[in-house]
Formats: structure tokens, sequence, C-alpha cells
């Protein structure tokens, strides 16, 4: 299992979208970003994500939701994928409150990706702390 932050600003903020419609993945298609739809498939069953927002100014990371992979299918489908995303997979979302995080002092930052593995054991930390909350209270 590992821990992945996800943006979801194409243009507008689409978090809750992919909140109500259970997803999650990137907004350009396979052609104009091909690094991106191997990364959402490569992702597995039980693999944790969080939706992100991190503008360069901002002190924080944005959180908007945190979820599971739910399944080992890819969303490429229209239908499947709400044309929210070229490549989507389903999310289980378990925790939707938003919070921040303080952007932690880092030699690699890799908050504005769109897609990233967290490494940091600070934002891993909180992650998982808000995760086992989500879960306890279920």
């Amino acid at each position: 299992m590992a821990i992945f932050g996800i943006g979801a600003y194409y243009d507008e903020d689409v978090s809750q979208e992919f909140i109500d419609n259970s997803i999650a993945g990137p907004g350009w298609d396979e052609t104009d970003a091909p690094e991106l739809f191997q990364y959402v498939a490569s992702l597995k069953v039980g693999d944790i994500v969080y939706l992100k927002s991190c503008p360069p100014s901002s002190k924080d990371i944005h959180v908007k939701g945190i979820g599971f992979i739910a399944d080992h299918k890819l969303l490429t489908d229209i239908s499947d994928t709400k044309n929210l995303v070229s490549a989507g997979r389903k999310i289980n979302w378990v925790n939707t409150q938003k919070f921040t995080i303080p952007k932690p002092q880092e030699k690699n930052n890799v908050r504005s990706n769109t897609m990233y593995e967290e490494f940091h054991p600070k934002v891993q930390q909180i992650i998982m702390e808000k995760v086992i909350g989500a879960v306890k209270n279920t």
C-alpha cells in the first residue's frame, strides 16, 4: 500500500465531482500525457489517494478528500469516467473533510505535480491519522 497525492484542478476545482462520482485521475488524455495514463493504471487496490492542491504561493497543502483505490479496473470509457478524466480509478472516499497540512521543508518539491507518490513522513502520518479516524467512525 502506498499514498498518492492527486490534483483536481482542471480550469476549475473538480474535487467535489471526483468525490460525488467515486473517481480520480488525470484530466489529460493518453496522447497528451501518456505518463499520467500509465501512472493511474499502476495504482493498486488498497492504495490511498488524497485530493490536493498546493499552489506555489501557499504555505499549506490543501487536502479535499482521502480514499482507497477500490478495484483493479482502469476506467477509460466516458460513461465510467463521467467525462471527468481520461483514465481514472474507482475510489472509496473515507474522509471528505477539507483540511490543510503545513507544506514541509523539502529539497524535492513535487507538490505542484498532478500526481505523485507521497514520501514525506510527516505528510504520510497526517494522512494515515485521518484515514484511521474515518475508519473508526464508520
